[in-house]
């Protein structure tokens, strides 16, 4: 009954995380925030590896993070593009 919820529950959380790193790529995250960024992008490949091994619940938690860590590196990007002028 419930094992479909797997699935839909990840995708849920995996839309989010991924729009949240790429956004902080497109801010220019990796070099005004490179431990955030990368922090993010490795939580959202392990949020998809454990997904492509049905492991629903570790890769919802991960693409938790992936969302976290994205959002911060894109605001932090942002702030300090603006703090140098750009």
């Amino acid at each position: 009954m419930f094992a479909a919820c797997g699935p839909s529950l990840y995708t849920f959380n995996i839309v989010p995380a991924s729009q949240a790193v790429e956004q902080a790529r497109e801010a220019n995250a990796a070099e005004h925030a490179p431990y955030e960024y990368f922090y993010a992008q490795s939580y959202l490949d392990k949020a998809r590896e454990e997904a492509a091994e049905a492991n629903y619940q570790d890769a919802v938690r991960f693409a938790e993070r992936a969302n976290e860590f994205g959002t911060k590196a894109r605001d932090l990007a942002r702030r300090r593009m603006r703090e140098q002028g750009r």
